[in-house]
C-alpha cells in the first residue's frame, strides 16, 4: 500500500517537471514583415544573437526569471495541496495525521495565495518601471 502511494506521489511530482521541461524546449519564433523597415529593425539587426533586448518589460530578462520563480513556488503549492489531501485522506482518524494533514493544506493554500499576489505585484511594478 505504501509502495502505490510513493508511486503515485513520485508521479504527481515528475509531471509538471516534464510538462516544463518541455515549455522550455519550445523554440520561439519571430517574423518580421520584409516591408517593414524601420530604425528598431536596424537595432535589432546590430544587436549580438541571443542577446536580450530589454531588461524589464514584458519580455524582458528580469521578468521572465522571476515569473518563472514565481511558477516554481505555484507548482510546489499545488503539489503539496494535493500531498495533503493525499495524508488528510489515509490517516484513518487518527488525529496527529488529521492535524498534520490540515496544516499542510493550509499552508499550500498560503503557499499558492502568496505566489499569485507576488506574481501581480512584480509584473505591476516591472510594467511601471518600463513604461
Amino acid at each position: 500500500m505504501k509502495n502505490k502511494i510513493k508511486m503515485m506521489l513520485a508521479g504527481l511530482v515528475i509531471m509538471p517537471v516534464f510538462a516544463f521541461g518541455a515549455s522550455l524546449a519550445m523554440p520561439s519564433i519571430s517574423v518580421f514583415a520584409a516591408d517593414d523597415l524601420t530604425i528598431q529593425e536596424g537595432v535589432k539587426a546590430s544587436q549580438g544573437e541571443g542577446q536580450p533586448e530589454e531588461l524589464f518589460g514584458d519580455s524582458g530578462v528580469f521578468t521572465t526569471i522571476i515569473n518563472v520563480m514565481l511558477y516554481i513556488i505555484g507548482a510546489v503549492s499545488v503539489l503539496m495541496l494535493v500531498y495533503g489531501g493525499i495524508r488528510y485522506t489515509i490517516s484513518g482518524g487518527d488525529t496527529n495525521a488529521v492535524t498534520a494533514a490540515k496544516n499542510t493544506i493550509l499552508y499550500a493554500v498560503i503557499g499558492i495565495v502568496v505566489a499569485l499576489m507576488s506574481f501581480a505585484i512584480v509584473n505591476f511594478v516591472v510594467n511601471r518601471i518600463a513604461s
